[in-house]
């Protein structure tokens, strides 16, 4: 079956196009809620509740552009509302210096290790992070998503950035051997 059969079946509520469309984007937009959600558990409830409101939603979807990657905005709109409601986008000190360099060996790092410490950044911060810097929106984009001033948008970056670097510093330092 082509995708366009598979999003007509599903929009006709058709339970195998659903099953299909599923076991088709269930990786890609796993990924993408593990990007966005603060452990390994709530991504796997992010992507439950994701394929929900994609196939609650199908109906919006005029097959202009990917439907993939309607269904990633679909998914990253969802999780972006989740954190809207719980307001941690207050506003913190904004005074904070807009680019911190890091500078990473990339065969010292691991993704898993990059994956860990980015979920382990404040939601604030990691949101603006993956926003930024992993799925390319600008400062202004960021705020009108997340209902926050370009300033918040790019201190938050800031700071992510600057916990980032030490966590990677730290590890650096860790794995390499001190002799006497």
């Amino acid at each position: 079956m082509i995708i366009e059969e598979l999003i007509d079946g599903c929009k006709k509520e058709n339970t195998k196009s659903q099953e299909q469309i599923y076991k088709l984007l269930a990786p890609k937009i796993f990924a993408v809620c593990l990007k966005y959600s603060r452990n390994y558990e709530e991504a796997q409830d992010n992507l439950q509740d994701g394929f929900l409101l994609i196939f609650e939603k199908i109906n919006q979807f005029n097959h202009k552009g990917s439907f993939e990657g309607w269904a990633k905005r679909v998914v990253v709109n969802m999780i972006l509302q989740q954190y809207r409601k719980e307001n941690i986008f207050d506003i913190v000190s904004e005074n904070f210096p807009d680019e911190v360099e890091v500078e990473v060996e990339e065969e010292n790092i691991s993704l898993d290790f990059l994956t860990r410490i980015i979920q382990e950044l404040p939601d604030r911060y990691r949101l603006v992070f993956n926003l930024y810097v992993l799925d390319g929106y600008s400062h202004k984009e960021i705020a009108d998503l997340l209902s926050i001033n370009v300033g918040t948008s790019k201190s938050n970056l800031a700071r992510a950035k600057a916990i980032l670097k030490d966590k990677i510093e730290l590890n650096n330092n860790l794995s390499i051997p001190k002799f006497k």
